[in-house]
């Protein structure tokens, strides 16, 4: 039997991989540097420390 993929096709199946590959680096890189990287999750901005500690950011941009 065949197993059917849900996942709907892209145009550009190749941007996935690469905007996770891009994510992946920053979190190495932040590791190495011991500083943090930012992005949206749930609709608000956030901070995800290199030790997994993850801290919204405020309307000023501090934590």
């Amino acid at each position: 039997m065949l197993e059917q993929n849900n996942e709907p096709k892209r145009k550009y199946e190749w941007l996935s991989k690469w905007v996770k590959m891009t994510g992946e680096r920053a979190r190495i890189d932040a590791k190495v540097n011991n500083t943090y990287i930012v992005y949206e999750k749930d609709g608000m901005l956030v901070k995800e420390f290199p030790n997994g500690d993850i801290v919204p950011l405020n309307k000023n941009g501090d934590s």
